[in-house]
């Protein structure tokens, strides 16, 4: 099924169970380094932001690589990293506009979010819902029904 991440920093509490998961899934070990999920914290603003990849669909990283090392799946639709053709370049990291791709901190690797196969670990064990995997087709839909029921309650009325 293919899908994407949604974040919702409002509710993110900054616990990174997601960074662990991910690290967890791809390198078994609990490492936030390792994580293609970030937690930024917001000191000021009081906030905790989940820095994602986007799976944008005219990936700017994708279009930087000069070796075509990344490649959209058929399957998830994420856009994946080819360690074999990647040739250490970083230019994938400095064309995402979102901070999501990183670096391995030993071996230089490329980590950026591959969806886990269609079944994102971040996704699965964030408690409190700050990281979903919406299927494409759902997409949108929250936000539709939130805003049809602000503005119901605007105009004094219920769905």
């Amino acid at each position: 099924m293919r899908g994407f991440l949604a974040a919702n920093h409002n509710i993110c509490t900054g616990c990174k169970a997601c960074t662990l998961a991910c690290s967890l899934s791809h390198h078994q070990i609990c490492n936030p380094a390792l994580s293609r999920v970030h937690i930024m914290k917001w000191t000021a603003e009081g906030l905790d932001v989940p820095v994602i990849c986007r799976q944008c669909s005219k990936a700017p990283c994708a279009a930087a690589c000069p070796v075509g090392a990344i490649r959209r799946s058929r399957k998830t639709g994420a856009w994946l990293v080819d360690s074999q053709t990647c040739i250490g370049c970083r230019d994938c990291l400095q064309a995402c506009p979102f901070g999501a791709i990183s670096l391995h901190p030993e071996d230089g690797e490329v980590l950026k979010c591959d969806l886990c196969g269609g079944n994102p670990q971040c996704a699965r064990f964030c408690e409190i819902g700050a990281l979903r995997y919406v299927p494409v087709q759902k997409s949108g839909y929250d936000r539709r029904r939130e805003r049809a029921l602000k503005t119901a309650g605007a105009l004094g009325g219920s769905i």
